[in-house]
């Protein structure tokens, strides 16, 4: 009877530990590697084995030359020249740092090619962001999926799960408020670039209010992400608008639209997932853009592990332009203008939960480990096919100092069709830097307000 009073406790505490996953923070001693061979924000701060990837000596703090505060940003790295290209020709000899989605680009398309430059470890951050990315490794957990006891910091800078790299993508550092001015197109099947928004893009985050406290933002209950898009174009969609607020437990979730024909805000029902965003006049997906911005309950994670891989970085090179048509080729961003580097990567696969629904069946993403952005990603559908293969553009913004994405998109590869979403090239602004604010911008008032009526 013992044995069997003791196997049911034992199956019920099974139960609760599948039905209650809890991850728990790292050991004191753990964190300490965050002061020793980790970088503060978790990355390996080691060369790789044969030098190709540099070890990381503290990123980019200083000022770009040519750089004007408000306006257009240099590179950097604008002397530096590709030391080799990758092409449907020689590709097989490179084909374990690349992606499967690379892979079929480089297959699809006999213009697309990557020119590998240089790696450079440009990644960094301020110091108290660097504090609280230690304070977060042995107080932050992740219960039934829902970031806690994590503030102003990345939040599992030693990630013991998929779901923890995932979460440091999307509570990554990238400044606390922005504004930025671009163009997102809708790319035919023959190459043809259609201009769907012209935007106005504001966005702030809570969570990395330096003046607030862990304590102060767990209380006051505050979307950790808000950000307003405004539509200045096309004629047709000018006076749109998209507000967002999301919050660390994904219930809290709160999108609105503002229509222009009925003079109205509409909360939207379901902005998420794989629901079509009104940002991208329905053509990206919600959890499509800046690669993954999602639920992370509609699917069983795993984590692969770490790869050296061939992915964009650096690419202030692609703001030099000063017109869209320069980056957009055909179906893909002009080569010409695209840095790819060497890096090691967070290799982390989705596969749709059973009972949840989803386009894409299967998903896989390429997250850096000094940014924490995920740069890549590649999705399959229901019938096992590559379907769409998903890039960012990530800049670097020396003065936060810090790395952000400035553009992003995806390629279908099964229809041809493809779209590239906040190319600046042609607008005097990039990536404006604000203090942040509770004013009214980011309030459904403040969205029928800005808009055109």
């Amino acid at each position: 009877m013992n044995k069997v009073i003791a196997l049911g406790q034992g199956l019920a505490l099974l139960a609760c530990a599948i039905a209650l996953p809890l991850h728990a923070a790292v050991p004191a001693d753990q964190a300490q590697r965050l002061k020793t061979d980790l970088t503060p924000t978790g990355a390996e701060k080691a060369a790789n084995a044969d030098g190709s990837i540099p070890a990381w000596t503290g990123g980019l703090t200083t000022p770009t030359p040519g750089d004007v505060p408000g306006g257009r940003r240099g590179d950097p790295f604008k002397d530096d020249k590709p030391q080799f290209s990758i092409t449907a020709q020689n590709m097989a000899q490179y084909a374990g740092n690349l992606s499967d989605g690379v892979q079929a680009m480089l297959k699809k398309y006999p213009d697309y090619r990557l020119d590998v430059y240089p790696t450079r470890r440009s990644a960094a951050a301020p110091q108290w962001v660097y504090d609280n990315t230690f304070a977060n490794a042995t107080r932050g957990t992740l219960e039934n999926g829902v970031p806690q006891g994590v503030y102003g910091g990345i939040p599992y800078p030693i990630p013991q799960s998929a779901e923890e790299v995932m979460w440091n993508h999307v509570l990554r550092w990238r400044g606390a408020r922005f504004q930025h001015f671009n163009n997102w197109y809708q790319i035919l099947a023959d190459g043809r670039a259609v201009l769907v928004t012209d935007a106005e893009i504001n966005e702030q985050l809570p969570y990395y209010d330096k003046n607030s406290t862990l304590e102060q933002f767990q209380s006051q209950g505050k979307p950790f992400w808000q950000v307003a898009i405004r539509n200045i174009g096309p004629p047709l969609r000018a006076g749109e608008a998209l507000l967002a607020h999301e919050y660390l437990d994904p219930d809290k979730l709160q999108t609105w639209v503002y229509l222009k024909g009925q003079r109205r805000v509409r909360k939207l029902p379901n902005g998420c997932c794989d629901t079509p965003t009104p940002a991208a006049a329905g053509v990206m997906t919600f959890d499509e853009m800046y690669t993954w911005t999602g639920r992370m309950d509609r699917f069983d994670w795993k984590m692969i592990g770490k790869k050296e891989l061939f992915i964009p970085y650096n690419a202030n090179r692609t703001l030099q332009p000063t017109k869209d048509e320069e980056m957009l080729k055909g179906n893909f961003l002009n080569p010409d203008h695209v840095r790819w580097e060497k890096h090691r990567v967070w290799v982390v696969e989705a596969n749709v939960r059973a009972g949840q629904r989803h386009q894409a069946a299967k998903s896989r993403y390429y997250c850096d480990e000094d940014t924490w952005i995920c740069v890549l990603a590649d999705r399959w559908d229901a019938n096992g096919q590559l379907w769409r293969t998903l890039w960012s553009q990530v800049v670097v913004v020396p003065e936060l100092p810090g790395s952000a994405i400035a553009s992003f998109g995806y390629n279908d590869l099964q229809t041809g069709t493809a779209f590239v979403a906040q190319l600046n090239n042609s607008k005097p602004k990039h990536y404006l830097l604000k203090e942040i604010d509770n004013d009214k911008v980011f309030s459904p008032d403040g969205l029928a307000g800005s808009s055109v009526r």
